[in-house]
């Protein structure tokens, strides 16, 4: 009897001892799968409002050339000739045009005689734009287009081109909400306009109305709002899966079929298709490491480092997918992802702190690239941030076509953008070579750092560098600093910036944000 009461004892503690963890596991589950939908819908939010921010932007750039234009006549050949210029550089904008009593009498498609009437405006926003959500055209009778209208001036916008984001599921909303009205500028399946109450200025929302999740992000530059709902269901399905991952038994499963598929997909896919992939499903996301004026021990800038984790949580090492990407032609991909990110992250910080910078890194790619300045100020467009306030890396790798670099890096110092040569040293630097080029900063590359105060053969390459860099009148970054004795060194022989974990490892711009405010 006491035999059986004992195995019955046994048995209820293994099972609470393998019920216990599981329960909790599944609490945890639950939590992830919320916080996994939220990112998520977060995202379809986020890039409704940076599409719309840069569709308001062009508009805004044309409405100020055709304002400030004296070619005579509104509706002359010469002002004709410049909204078809604004259109062909607006890649959101479908027509610009001039409206003369309620009629686009002339726009970059041409004169009309009689003018295409407009109707009555359905919102004027408080700084005077009038809005018409539904415009048609006789000669598209079906297509909807968005017209905004400011002293006389009419953008035309396609209708789905603000939302036109990639989504994964069925049933996610979307909308743009110009604030103080009660219907969407411009919409995708169900949206409350109750929502927009929950608005809240510099603060994505995200809240359950239902059987939605939703996120409410207000625009840091103008009066409207992006929303994004997906059904619970999506959360739900995120949950099961988590449990999948968590329970003990699943975990085993699920680890014996990932290493399966692992392998599966190793064979299958090369490492640039699955870039190509992670590009296409925004695994790509970025971190940023500090730069302190050595003087004063002072957060001055940021330098923008890409990072890439895969579905399987799997952090791949940028030394190892970067050259790939550049082999494979992808590397002006993954710039244009940076300066997107950047911009998104840093966009409102930079504006209320002129003095601080951000370091992005270019490769020899982007330098030959002739959308390069066109990327360029669409960084400073969308953050509203002054050139000063941009720093281009560039390895000496990138500046081995020294003339096509002399007049690259002229016009981007030409901008106000500043240029800095990053891990100074390990190329093809000497004297000459940099009184060839015009750039701003000298990067002191870590490995020449680490060797201060050794036996090291390359301990004396830090003086050479420094003593380059004063005759020549530039500033410079110290790389990889991890002793206060390495910072003293630097310090003392004039070097004015440093960036490594004795001053702050790479974390997210909301990290830097926490960390400033601290100090401040």
């Amino acid at each position: 009897m006491k035999k059986q009461a004992a195995m019955a004892l046994t048995l209820v503690v293994a099972a609470f001892a393998v019920g216990a963890p599981v329960l909790l596991a599944i609490h945890e589950a639950e939590r992830q799968g919320r916080a996994i939908e939220t990112e998520r819908v977060l995202a379809y939010a986020r890039d409704v409002l940076l599409r719309t921010d840069a569709t308001a932007i062009q508009v805004d750039r044309g409405f100020k050339l055709l304002a400030a234009a004296r070619n005579g006549p509104p509706c002359s050949d010469a002002n004709i000739d410049l909204m078809r210029q604004i259109d062909l550089a607006s890649s959101y904008v479908q027509a610009v045009g001039y409206v003369k009593d309620g009629r686009i009498a002339c726009s970059s498609l041409g004169h009309d005689r009689k003018g295409l009437p407009l109707g009555a405006p359905d919102f004027v926003t408080a700084n005077g734009v009038a809005v018409r959500k539904n415009l048609r055209f006789p000669f598209a009778p079906r297509v909807s287009f968005i017209a905004l209208e400011r002293q006389n001036h009419i953008a035309i916008i396609h209708k789905d081109l603000p939302i036109d984001t990639t989504v994964n599921g069925k049933d996610v909303s979307l909308a743009i909400y110009l604030l103080g009205d009660t219907a969407p500028m411009t919409s995708r399946h169900f949206v409350d306009p109750g929502w927009l109450r929950k608005v809240e200025p510099h603060k994505a929302v995200t809240f359950v109305d239902g059987q939605r999740l939703v996120a409410v992000v207000k625009s840091d530059r103008f009066q409207y709002a992006a929303v994004a709902a997906i059904p619970l269901g999506d959360s739900s399905a995120a949950t099961h899966d988590a449990i999948q991952r968590l329970v003990p038994a699943g975990l085993i499963a699920g680890l014996a079929l990932a290493a399966a598929v692992l392998l599966l997909a190793r064979i299958q896919l090369s490492l640039s298709a699955a870039i190509r992939a992670g590009l296409k499903r925004n695994e790509l996301f970025l971190l940023y490491q500090p730069i302190v004026d050595l003087q004063t021990g002072a957060w001055v800038g940021v330098e923008a480092l890409i990072r890439w984790q895969r579905p399987t949580g799997e952090i791949v090492d940028p030394n190892i997918f970067i050259p790939i990407a550049e082999q494979f032609g992808l590397i002006e991909q993954i710039t244009e992802r940076v300066l997107t990110l950047a911009a998104h992250d840093t966009g409102a910080f930079l504006r209320r702190h002129p003095g601080f910078h951000v370091a992005v890194n270019l490769s020899a790619t982007d330098l030959h690239s002739a959308r390069l300045p066109a990327r360029l100020d669409e960084f400073l467009s969308l953050t509203a941030a002054q050139p000063r306030n941009l720093v281009v890396e560039i390895t000496e790798r990138g500046l081995l076509d020294v003339g096509l670099a002399r007049e690259v890096l002229r016009s981007l110092r030409a901008k106000g953008v500043r240029v800095a040569i990053d891990d100074f040293g390990t190329g093809y630097s000497s004297l000459s070579y940099l009184q060839t080029l015009e750039v701003d900063h000298l990067k002191i590359d870590k490995s020449f750092v680490e060797a201060i105060a050794t036996e090291a053969p390359t301990s004396h390459v830090v003086r050479h560098i420094i003593k380059m860099a004063k005759s020549l009148k530039l500033q410079l970054t110290a790389e990889g600093v991890e002793t206060e004795a390495q910072a003293q060194f630097l310090r003392q022989r004039g070097v004015e910036y440093a960036q490594g974990w004795l001053f702050g490892k790479p974390m997210t711009f909301a990290q830097i944000e926490r960390e400033l405010a601290a100090r401040a």
